[in-house]
């Protein structure tokens, strides 16, 4: 009786749940018609199979609720509209076979039971749309994940615009005007992660051995600040900001002034922008070595404590405005007369060089290549 009844009860649940569910209230056509029906189908046949013989195998039928579920959160819906035509359904069901079961003179207790069957049969559809709405929703999120990944790894390797765009779109993630690369130590990332997240202007591989992210549009106003208060406690260096193409560049300057960042170095979000002179130096510590080996051997052959003093006043001359003795003096803390004692040596030691536009610049960066070196 319940299988003939079915014939008639399919049509019913499909036209009121579109009739009674707006989100449902849309022409039978390509995979939602296929679906919506298919799922009537098959929840009302199974119910007469469990009627016939309880060890009827459900398998089947909850693959096709699961595939319900992926289907809602593809459609980029909750899953509200779904049990809500599940219950439509059970009680359009319930109100045929309860009419049926009376003509047949079924006992109340047997009544009783066949709604319990109803609902508990509704249950388990249910739970399993909800397993596939949660392995959909886990799918997304592993190819999103691997997709953002991959566009890190474009961007570090310096890729073609295009080839970045291309995979943007996966990543759903538009690439920006501005970039701004930032290095960050391996440990201890884990609790960034969750802050973040809540900031769609970063892309971020926290997994590899050089943990990076990036940042979009830097210079808009509070996005650093933003990020700074999520890596507070944690050292980072911001790299500058740059076109996309050139994403890799604003990173090796950030890689470069993380690694001379002291292991017990204050928590806290360096900014690359206000050292560019230092990561020009640091980028080619070897070349810079060389122009200290030249312009600097006036003063190899002094004693370490002597070569270290003269040092230190020559490039304090260099840096200031007027180089009067009491100027570099105050730089140093130092007495005026002592300046002007070790100038005397510096001159003579020099000569001509001082003069010199053009040996007094590289002078400057061999000495400021040496502080920076220097433990």
């Amino acid at each position: 009786m319940i299988r003939a009844e079915n014939v008639r009860l399919v049509p019913e649940i499909v036209q009121e749940i579109r009739r009674q569910i707006p989100e449902y209230a849309r022409p039978l056509d390509g995979r939602f018609g296929a679906g919506i029906q298919q799922g009537a189908a098959r929840a009302v046949a199974q119910f007469a199979e469990l009627v016939a013989d309880d060890r009827a195998n459900p398998e089947e039928s909850l693959q096709v609720y699961r595939a319900l579920g992926r289907g809602e959160w593809r459609e980029g819906r909750s899953l509200d509209a779904l049990q809500a035509a599940y219950r439509l359904g059970a009680r359009l069901a319930w109100r045929r076979y309860a009419r049926l079961a009376r003509r047949a003179g079924v006992p109340e207790a047997a009544m009783t039971a066949l709604a319990e069957a109803i609902f508990a049969h509704i249950d388990e559809m249910a739970a399993a749309s909800v397993e596939g709405y949660a392995e959909a929703r886990a799918d997304a999120a592993g190819t999103l994940r691997r997709a953002r990944r991959r566009l890190v790894q474009l961007l570090v390797g310096g890729a073609a615009e295009p080839v970045l765009a291309e995979c943007s779109r996966a990543a759903r993630y538009p690439l920006p005007e501005r970039i701004a690369a930032v290095a960050l130590r391996p440990d201890g990332l884990l609790g960034a992660a969750a802050g973040l997240r809540t900031m769609p202007a970063v892309l971020a591989d926290l997994e590899g051995h050089e943990p990076c992210l990036f940042l979009a549009d830097p210079e808009l106003p509070g996005r650093t600040d933003q990020l700074a208060a999520v890596l507070a406690d944690r050292t980072a260096v911001l790299g500058p900001a740059v076109p996309v193409a050139q994403a890799a560049q604003s990173l090796r300057w950030a890689r470069t002034v993380a690694t001379r960042q002291p292991a017990d170095a204050a928590p806290g979000l360096v900014h690359c922008d206000q050292q560019l002179s230092s990561v020009l130096l640091l980028g080619d510590q070897d070349l810079v070595a060389l122009l200290g080996t030249r312009r600097l051997a006036p003063l190899e052959g002094l004693t370490g404590k002597r070569r270290e003093r003269l040092e230190e006043t020559l490039l304090a001359w260099l840096e200031t405005s007027t180089g009067s003795a009491p100027e570099v003096a105050a730089r140093l803390g130092l007495h005026p007369q002592t300046v002007r004692q070790r100038m005397r040596g510096i001159e003579e030691l020099f000569g001509e060089a001082l003069a010199d536009p053009d040996a007094r610049f590289e002078i400057e960066l061999a000495l400021r290549g040496r502080r920076l070196q220097a433990p």
